[in-house]
């Protein structure tokens, strides 16, 4: 998108024409434009927080003789990840003080959640757990709070800074800088705390967000404007207010609450009609059969007779690479032909993929039948991020991104994760084929939800209410 051009305004040649024409001498040079760039350090300071209140955190209190039970109620600190739609809608419409009017309502926000997430991650690391859990508990719980608010708002700034055909793009380089920064939060933090100490580790880890305070303060503010019917839509709440007994402070507070907390979920519904339900249920059921087989991977490794070096060597290591190989792909695809025939592409492969782990399971422990079924799996997986990626952000109305988007994310996974707490008895009861073979079978509504979003609301003909 232009920064000259009007806000939230596409110029007249990418809308008049389709996603293969608008991006047709694109191809990788999608990966030289600047916010697609942007997109990877963002990713980076995205990704950072993670594990630092995850599995690190985990080994951390471990690692200091801290008790399992305790490191177990610890966990669900991550709890803020799956509850961000939450207060997405302070983020949608709530200016931070004076920091809002100098960088914009969604640079502000990321940099008052990277700030918390540096301070947090600053107290972690001079609080020793043996002395003071609890403090260090707090302190795990704010940076938490804060990695999740900063994915709101870098979500809700990826939906808005580029036009649809380059979403794909923004995403692969998302990812990208994501898993970059789970292998620094993992293996470098383990490293450098085997090295020196963990109060090291922790600080140099609040030191690397700086990656994303700099990147924060270099990108340039999404140019978005409220549709018409938007406009329309939320004159509506206000005519209605207008006859009710509410003044004052009552008037104020109840129109920014069904505005903020309402308004998004009805405009959706509102704007697609009948499909929403069809499209709703495509993002729950799209990624189940990938869940599956993400829980149990690491068990049926070690089951069949896989070593922990095979293990970390091709599943861990090979399989990061050929994810962002996938990933890149699906950004130069997405790009050049558009959202739907990916979509449909990833939506036919995912649970073929889990065949492929039955057929492992067949052969058994073997290097060649590891690498080719986690070439299958991963680069499927990359694929299935970078056009899943694109096509929830068409969805998003640019006046409610940042609560839209934390919807569709947590309803992409929530189902998938539930079920998944049953598939290590499904595995015990009837053995690793069986399983992979189920599991496959799990892809099948996304499919069928796929050809019917084709006919009742085709991906590549949305418009983005506020920036298409």
């Amino acid at each position: 998108m232009n920064d000259n051009q009007p806000a939230g305004q596409a110029s007249s040649s990418t809308l008049s024409q389709t996603p293969v024409q608008a991006s047709e001498r694109e191809g990788l040079r999608v990966y030289l434009n600047p916010r697609v760039i942007g997109m990877l350090f963002l990713g980076f300071s995205a990704g950072l927080p993670l594990l630092l209140v995850g599995g690190t955190f985990s080994a951390w209190l471990r690692d200091l003789g801290v008790e399992l039970t305790a490191i177990g109620f610890l966990s669900w600190v991550g709890i803020a990840h799956s509850i961000k739609v939450l207060w997405a809608p302070l983020i949608d419409r709530a200016p931070i003080p004076l920091l809002s009017r100098w960088l914009g309502r969604r640079r502000s926000w990321m940099l008052l959640a990277q700030v918390v997430i540096a301070i947090a991650l600053l107290g972690m690391a001079f609080t020793d757990p043996r002395e003071n859990l609890g403090l260090v508990a707090l302190w795990a719980v704010l940076a938490a709070f804060g990695s999740a608010s900063q994915d709101v708002a870098i979500d809700a700034y990826r939906v808005e800074a580029e036009a649809k055909h380059r979403q794909g793009a923004m995403a692969a380089t998302y990812v990208t800088g994501y898993r970059v920064a789970i292998l620094a939060a993992g293996a470098g933090a383990l490293h450098l705390a085997s090295l020196e100490n963990w109060s090291t580790a922790y600080a140099v880890m609040a030191v690397l967000m700086g990656v994303g305070f700099i990147t924060t303060f270099m990108i340039a503010e999404p140019k978005v404007k409220v549709t018409q019917s938007t406009a329309l839509f939320e004159e509506r709440v206000s005519q209605y207010l207008a006859h009710t007994s509410h003044s004052g402070w009552r008037r104020s507070l109840t129109a920014w609450f069904i505005g903020a907390m309402v308004c998004p979920f009805a405009e959706f519904f509102q704007r697609y009609g009948k499909a929403a339900l069809v499209i709703l249920a495509f993002i729950a059921t799209f990624r189940i059969s990938d869940i599956f087989m993400g829980v149990m991977a690491n068990p049926f490794y070690l089951d069949l007779g896989f070593s922990k070096a095979q293990i970390a060597n091709i599943a861990a290591a090979f399989g990061l690479g050929m994810t962002l190989f996938g990933a890149a792909m699906g950004g130069v695809l997405v790009a050049r032909f558009g959202i739907a025939p990916i979509l449909l592409a990833t939506a036919f492969m995912a649970p073929l993929t889990n065949l492929a782990f039955a057929w492992l399971a067949y052969i058994g422990p073997q290097d060649y039948g590891l690498i080719v079924a986690i070439i299958a799996d991963n680069i499927t997986g990359g694929l299935a991020i970078s056009v899943f990626i694109a096509y929830l952000s068409s969805l998003t109305n640019t006046a409610y991104t940042a609560t839209q988007y934390a919807l569709f994310s947590s309803l992409m996974t929530l189902p998938g994760q539930f079920a998944a707490g049953f598939t290590g008895l499904l595995a015990a009861n009837v053995g690793w084929i069986g399983f992979f073979m189920l599991t496959a079978l799990t892809g099948l509504p996304a499919i069928v939800l796929a050809f019917m979003l084709l006919r009742m609301a085709h991906p590549d003909r949305l418009l983005r209410p506020g920036i298409d």
